[in-house]
């Protein structure tokens, strides 16, 4: 029982982890970590997973593609996901891929495709009757921005098709970067402008990609190579090696140097290869990617959840370099959290200038034996990530200051304490202006309460400037206010009055989301919205109520019984039911109850052809069923479709019963 309960805490220590890192690195382009400490991270969470299958849920990084929206687009629908490739670090984990390719594939030869792998920004582009109709990013895999205007300014990417294929419907997926010449060049510029000078040229391309304004792009430097022709077999493909040939007599700007491997020794000997011409290369990259070359062995192979069996990434090792810690700082987060950050003596990795790295926490610290003064190495992992790797201790003179956490917060003064079993020092203090200004942007974010415009320098002005002092009081702010701050004006102001007027209308689920609840992420607070529909009725209920909930358990319990024990926070949460926010679910209506679904527990897994997930779980709650995020013996169907992934692998094991579309759509009718 207690392996158990340490278990389910390092899960949910490990999927806030990565939901905060997916954040940063996708949302913010200011990433924390390097992909290995990433990887690790993932790792861990699926080995965790996978030895407590009944502990999975479909809000877990495991379950989705990771990755979020960027704010101020339209939304886009793929037509198929974007998956995310897994990473590999070695030339034996590149032989663990072969194995496992091959052990899909009794018997049948396998060639592979060694491609370079872009430190870029992926997006999808689809032509009608041959001409550019809509570019999208990635997002989150199943929903992308609209860049489509943005994109139509990069030269490198035709405006229509040519060739045999100058009036089809094709859609292609590639990478936009920023060479590194162009890069150097734009933040010269920016230096003589005054403007902050961009870390590294994919966050100069992400940050390009970002832009409202198509005409700013256009000034941008980018660049954009394309690596995958989805449908290709339709337009008569059999491999991916003739998939970037036929992009290429489109028109389109290929990945450069993809090279046949016949067998895995292959492969390792070119990433090799690759691996000592990176610095020559005049843009990023951050590694090779395989794939298995023929499209049908692809097919067959199909994919997992978050990424695909038939291809991977390997990773060139980090570049590093030494430098000294001057001092290191403390950043107070938005629950609180303590993270000490090294001050170095700015250093150039991998082209760009490192000031500031990560210490993560004091047992980190301790681990490295960091000391104020210390010469350290410092590596870039994944090309982006300032990290401390070691001391050299052979350096260390004198006696360098040791660094603890401060016993108060160094934002509020408030004591810090590090609660039993956890890594993490914190200030309890919610009102904390650190804890405020980042509780704030949580609030308006996408995923919450979607208020458009409420950034990270607005959030300060207004909490500086004492106009709010927490979120509910936004919906107080009125138009001679807000548009005497600064670089605010009548019109943004107006803008921000309308946005926060339609976050009114966002769903009871939301809300609770948007409140910023310790281990309470958007499924769970889908949840708990589903259990006690109204915030009274949450309010009210105990902590073994809450506890009993589907996916919810001990530990989230104690932490929405505490956030609702505040006497602070009862009254934001009045404020926020005054502005008008919503305080109750609107129920879905009971169409009528299927004999085959009422009162079922039903996990979906794989994609399907005629409906969302989303679609699905509605019908299927309509029908009476409740579907859940893992199977277990208490599952009763389990419903596949296109490439089910380990959720189907578990049922069989256990017996349970499997059904496709097609029955669950009979399911539905009867």
């Amino acid at each position: 029982m207690g392996a158990k309960k340490s278990a389910r805490a390092r899960i949910r220590e490990l999927r806030e982890l990565i939901r905060h890192h997916d954040h940063r690195y996708y949302v913010d382009s200011d990433p924390e970590i390097s992909d290995r400490e990433y990887d690790r991270l993932l790792e861990e969470l699926v080995r965790l997973e996978a030895e407590h299958p009944d502990l999975v849920t479909p809000d877990s990084p495991t379950q989705r593609v990771a990755g979020e929206l960027a704010e101020g687009f339209a939304t886009v629908a793929h037509t198929v996901p974007m998956l995310s490739l897994d990473n590999t670090y070695s030339a034996d984990e590149l032989r663990e891929f072969d194995r496992r390719v091959r052990g899909r594939l009794p018997g049948e030869e396998v060639e592979y495709v060694v491609e370079l792998k872009l430190d870029g920004v992926s997006v999808t582009v689809r032509y009608d009757a041959g001409r550019l109709a809509l570019a999208a990013t990635r997002g989150d895999g199943r929903l992308g921005d609209d860049v489509t205007a943005n994109l139509r300014t990069i030269r490198s990417i035709p405006l229509r098709l040519r060739g045999k294929h100058s009036g089809a419907a094709v859609e292609v997926r590639g990478e936009v970067f920023m060479p590194r010449p162009g890069f150097e060049a734009l933040n010269r510029d920016r230096k003589r402008e005054g403007a902050p000078a961009f870390a590294n040229p994919r966050n100069a391309a992400a940050g390009s990609l970002k832009l409202l304004d198509s005409a700013l792009v256009s000034e941008r430097p980018l660049d954009a190579f394309f690596y995958q022709l989805v449908g290709a077999e339709e337009l008569g493909v059999g491999t991916h090696l003739d998939a970037i040939r036929a992009m290429s007599s489109m028109g389109l700007r290929v990945i450069p140097e993809a090279v046949l491997c016949p067998d895995v020794s292959a492969v390792i000997e070119h990433c090799a290869v690759w691996q000592g011409k990176r610095a020559g290369l005049p843009f990023d990259v951050d590694g090779t990617v395989v794939k298995v070359n023929s499209l049908d062995q692809e097919a067959r192979l199909g994919t997992k959840a978050r990424s695909p069996r038939w291809g991977i990434a390997y990773k060139f090792p980090a570049q590093s370099e030494v430098t000294v810690v001057r001092d290191v700082a403390v950043q107070v987060g938005r629950t609180g959290k303590l993270t000490p950050v090294a001050i170095l003596d700015p250093v150039t990795v991998s082209g760009s200038t490192v000031s500031r790295a990560t210490l993560h926490n004091q047992d980190e610290v301790d681990r490295l034996d960091v000391r104020v003064g210390d010469t350290v190495v410092v590596e870039k992992g994944g090309e982006v990530i300032p990290k401390v790797v070691k001391v050299v201790r052979a350096k260390r003179t004198g006696r360098p200051r040791r660094f603890r956490m401060p016993k108060s917060c160094p934002v509020c003064g408030e004591p810090v304490v590090r609660p039993t079993g956890e890594v993490d020092h914190r200030c309890e203090n919610i009102r904390c202006p650190a804890q405020v200004k980042r509780g704030i942007e949580h609030f308006a974010s996408r995923g919450a309460m979607d208020i458009e415009g409420m950034g990270t320098a607005l959030v300060e002005a207004l909490v500086d400037g004492g106009l709010v002092s927490d979120y509910g009081d936004l919906y107080s702010l009125g138009a001679d206010e807000l548009s005497a701050l600064p670089r605010m004006g009548e019109k943004s102001a107006a803008n921000l009055l309308s946005a926060l007027d339609r976050s009114r209308e966002r769903p009871f689920s939301r809300v609770l989301f948007a409140l910023g609840i310790r281990h309470v992420g958007e499924r769970v607070a889908e949840v708990l919205a589903d259990r006690f529909p109204s915030m009274d009725a949450l309010v009210s209920a105990s902590e073994e109520r809450l506890a009993g909930a589907d996916e919810v358990g001990p530990v989230i319990a104690a932490s929405v019984r505490a956030f609702l024990d505040s006497a602070e926070n009862r009254r934001v949460i009045e404020k926020l039911a005054g502005a008008g926010l919503r305080m109750r679910a609107k129920r879905a209506r009971r169409v009528k109850a299927s004999p085959g679904l009422d009162g079922k527990a039903v996990v979906l897994t794989g994609a399907l052809a005629s409906m969302t997930r989303q679609e699905a779980r509605d019908a299927i709650t309509r029908a009476g069923g409740r579907v859940t995020g893992s199977v277990s013996s208490k599952t009763d169907l389990v419903v596949a479709g296109a490439d089910p992934g380990s959720k189907y692998d578990r049922a069989r094991e256990l017996g349970v019963r499997i059904i496709d579309e097609k029955e669950l759509r009979r399911l539905l009718d009867t």
